[in-house]
């Protein structure tokens, strides 16, 4: 018999929801010091996640909540270059729901 594994719970680091690690963006700091956003949320390094809604990315910046969980600190034109990869990654989850909904999962 097989058994279900449960899908792995985070929690966004501005508004504190919990659930399934793939309603969430992962930001990384890497081994090299890098600050990025990991789409495929398995990059090494020290990771932490926001909701895919807009808002809470502006804040977690805003109240440099990425930058306590990262243990760095980012500056400006960090902020605008994780602005930019958030804002592609999240184009990329519209498009594979969208598609998802139109096969019917």
């Amino acid at each position: 018999m097989t058994r279900l594994r449960k899908p792995p719970v985070r929690t966004c680091v501005t508004c504190k929801t919990s659930s399934d690690k793939r309603e969430f963006v992962r930001v990384v700091r890497t081994p090299e010091g890098d600050v990025r956003v990991d789409p495929s949320g398995k990059a090494n390094g020290r990771g932490a996640y926001v909701c895919l809604a807009q808002g809470c990315l502006d804040n977690a910046l805003a109240k440099r909540r990425i930058d306590n969980a990262l243990r760095v600190t980012l500056k400006e034109d960090d902020l605008d270059r994780l602005r930019r990869e958030f804002d592609e990654v999240c184009a990329a989850h519209a498009d594979a729901t969208k598609a998802d909904a139109r096969q019917g999962r």
